[in-house]
């Protein structure tokens, strides 16, 4: 009876899926398969997916209701270079009671007519993180021209979360498929991610899919995505958002179940749902309501001297001095701001709503606001998915001026969140009136300046020179915690190895006048061994590169550039001709701009008087996002840049 009663329940509060079956074409290859040497969609592809399925669906097994993933695959093989897609891994959840369990599973190697199994003994299995476990293995006889297929089954008791599917990998494509069967009382909010658009997307309503005895029929939704000629998904490059806002996939979540009594529940909450639960939730909404503990464990002078922004950034300083983070987000764990107070360590989470409970107790009101890491992905808007969210910060406003506040990071200026944060929007939790949407604007004077200047001794044969380096912004940030984290000897000896073997520093300092947390300004002065030599001198001018080589190499990208924060870098060098020497040749003069709204502006410029030439650089990247339309354009301008940095020439010759 107990066990008839579990499946009664299940019936009514889950799914039941009919039987998908794979077709059954596992260990047939076909000639053209086997013949195949390039894919013409993608000739530099090292392998290339002939065909994927994926089936879920839901079934009992033993009287317990179990989801059922079923996969096969096939994957040809075009270069050495993609040996490396013949070691899979299957990851598998469990925990203290239970676990997925693979089954099904099978491997063949195709070399021309010979196969090559997989063997049990040559599968195995370790541990991935606390909750998560994978089986691994290698296909055998792996040669250029394989064709490498598997297949496989996992029986899932965690049937509560209905995984969706992603339709790109690091490899092209030829054809992906997906099928699920929702019966008509279970609802999914689905979405289509990424640029590329289904070939096939349908869903009809199939009666009594599903017979369950003494429950009766259940009718079902059946589904079939497909997508063919899908292009790899390349994600090594610098400047982008997290894979998962760009990458073709489809994702479900579950939004409401409705019995077979009638009755319904909901799982897609509305914001005043959220507002509600987080107002009340311990490790959330009360944790913010601590203020008066912490009134009493903090100078009373901290929270009443100065005006509102004074006293906002004396009690910032305050907390980045007091914690040290923990490096844990913490969003949703057992966030506990009295223990970490008093412990003087704390993820995110505690180190910020400390900050919040602060600034509300010297009367600045101030908000909890959730976010999403750089690498997490962007948050839906279109209603409130919590685990899209990992991260938090402070929001408050000072004199009708926004201010998005993190102190976990003891280098970073009020105002400045953290690169990772800088993730284009979040929600404010005001819980006296309603959350709303808050965009992440991130400071805009981010600096890199360099001015230098160099003479020749023609006696010598080397050149000696200063370079004064000034940065402000998200680049002094860089620059504050290279100096602190290292001595100076060993902070000079990074700088030195930065340039070519000829090139020493003779002495250092940094003028603490004109530095703050704000900005970092040195003055650097050096020697140049071996510079004259001949009746030419050959004379690079970039004695410092901002950029080594072109961070845009995919022949194409298909998803967005995101610098994070606008940025400049100037460099400026004035170069005095020795006696006895003119000038021969000078570099190029060019300006570049990216459009009408100069987005991204390029000047590579030159001044030429009697005894000295004066050289500039000036680039300035106005906007932080750009559409995957424009990636040819930087891509070229990258290009151009790195070319004058490293092949720029100043000619000088005796006269």
């Amino acid at each position: 009876m107990n066990r008839l009663f579990c499946i009664l329940s299940l019936v009514l509060y889950f799914s039941f899926f009919g039987t998908a079956q794979m077709p059954d074409t596992f260990g047939n290859v076909t000639a053209i398969e086997k013949n195949m040497t390039t894919y013409d969609k993608d000739t530099d592809a090292v392998a290339v997916v002939l065909f994927e399925r994926g089936d879920h669906y839901f079934k009992v097994v033993n009287g317990h209701v179990r989801l059922i993933k079923e996969y096969h695959t096939k994957i040809k093989i075009l270069d050495e270079q993609g040996y490396n897609e013949g070691t899979i891994e299957i990851p598998f959840y469990h925990n203290e009671t239970d676990s997925e369990k693979i089954t099904k599973l099978k491997a063949v190697t195709h070399n021309g007519t010979n196969q090559y199994h997989v063997l049990p003994s040559e599968m195995f299995t370790a541990d991935l993180t606390e909750r998560w476990k994978l089986t691994k293995f290698t296909f055998p006889k792996i040669q250029k021209g394989s064709i490498l297929e598997y297949t496989y089954s996992i029986t899932s008791p965690y049937y509560h979360n209905f995984d969706g599917w992603s339709f790109q990998s690091e490899i092209p494509k030829m054809y992906s498929e997906f099928n699920a069967r929702i019966p008509g009382n279970f609802i999914y909010n689905r979405s289509l991610t990424g640029y590329l658009k289904l070939d096939t997307n349908d869903a009809n309503i199939k009666k009594n899919c599903f017979y369950l005895e003494g429950i009766g029929d259940a009718d079902c939704e059946i589904l079939k995505y497909a997508m063919k000629d899908i292009p790899a998904f390349k994600m090594d490059e610098k400047y982008a958002l997290s894979q998962k806002n760009y990458i073709a996939q489809i994702e479900f979540e579950m939004s409401e179940t409705i019995g077979l009594d009638g009755t319904s529940d909901k799982y897609t909450k509305s914001w005043k749902d959220v507002d509600r639960e987080f107002r009340s939730d311990k490790d959330i909404g009360r944790q913010l309501t601590k203020k008066g503990f912490f009134e009493k464990n903090v100078p009373a002078a901290l929270l009443t001297e100065g005006d509102a922004l004074t006293r906002a950034k004396n009690i910032y300083k305050f907390v980045q001095n007091h914690y040290t983070w923990n490096e844990e987000y913490g969003v949703y764990n057992d966030n506990r701001v009295k223990e970490a107070f008093e412990q003087k360590k704390g993820n995110t989470a505690e180190i910020n709503m400390s900050l919040i409970n602060l600034l509300n107790a010297a009367e600045i009101p101030t908000h909890l606001m959730l976010l999403a890491t750089r690498k997490r992905g962007l948050p839906k808007k279109v209603h409130p998915v919590m685990n899209d969210f990992n991260y938090t910060v402070a929001k408050t406003m000072i004199d009708g001026k926004d201010y998005l506040l993190d102190a976990t990071d003891k280098y970073h200026p009020f105002g400045y969140l953290p690169f990772r944060a800088l993730n284009h929007y979040g929600r404010v939790m005001d819980f006296k009136n309603e959350s709303y949407w808050q965009d992440i604007k991130p400071m805009t004077k981010n600096k890199y300046q360099i001015r230098a200047s160099v003479k020749f001794d023609p006696e010598s044969q080397s050149a000696s020179g200063v370079l004064d380096v000034f940065t402000t912004g998200y680049s002094a940030i860089q620059k504050r915690k290279s100096i602190s984290n290292a001595t100076q000897e060993e902070y000079l000896d990074k700088i030195e190895g930065q340039f070519e073997d000829d090139f020493t520093i003779t002495s250092y300092e940094k003028n603490e006048e004109r530095s703050n947390e704000e900005k970092v300004a040195e003055r650097f002065s050096f020697e140049l061994e071996d510079v004259l030599q001949g009746d030419l001198l050959y004379f690079n001018p970039f004695l410092v590169r901002f950029f080594d080589e072109n961070p845009f190499k995919l022949k194409k990208r298909t998803y967005p550039i995101d610098f994070g924060y606008p940025a400049s870098y100037r460099y400026q060098i004035n170069i005095q001709i020795p006696e006895g020497f003119e000038v021969k040749e000078l570099p190029e003069k060019k300006v570049i701009t990216l459009d009408d709204r100069k987005r991204v502006t390029y000047r590579f410029h030159y001044d030429q008087q009697q005894r000295s030439v004066l050289l500039s650089f000036d680039l300035s990247l106005n906007s932080t996002h750009f559409k995957a339309q424009n990636y040819d354009i930087l891509k070229d301008l990258f290009k151009q840049i790195v070319n004058d940095q490293k092949n720029s020439l100043v000619v000088l010759k005796k006269k």
